[in-house]
């Protein structure tokens, strides 16, 4: 099984910064893309921000210029600085990894962390 501990979620004021850290754990061959999706109350889970193997970053739009993904591939962790934070910014953080499991399948599966709730006080 694979697991995802998130941390670093917590209270802060409007421009302030949080830093948030997803790690992976488990049994798997390797991970593709990880990333964060966000839940606000009465609003459905959109994306924040994904990252490739690789190093490629994808950012919403609502974060581009303010938050900062990042990996490291040799500790299966992804790092989300966010900086200039708003009251829009407020929800659950969930982390998620594209997990190949097995060195003879191809085949990937989706992995979500616990949440972490991410409140921007104004």
């Amino acid at each position: 099984q694979v697991q995802l501990v998130e941390s670093g979620g917590g209270l802060v004021q409007a421009g302030g910064s949080l830093r948030l850290s997803c790690a992976a754990s488990g049994s798997f061959f390797s991970i593709n893309a990880m990333g964060w999706y966000r839940q606000a109350p009465g609003k459905q889970r959109e994306l924040v921000a994904t990252i490739t193997s690789g190093g490629s970053t994808n950012y919403a739009d609502s974060v581009k210029g303010r938050f900062t993904l990042s990996r490291d591939n040799a500790k299966n962790t992804v790092y989300l600085q966010m900086n200039s934070l708003n009251s829009e910014d407020t929800a659950v953080y969930y982390c998620n990894a594209d997990v190949r499991r097995y060195y003879v399948s191809t085949r990937s599966y989706d992995y979500w962390g616990q949440g972490t709730q991410v409140t921007v006080s104004s």
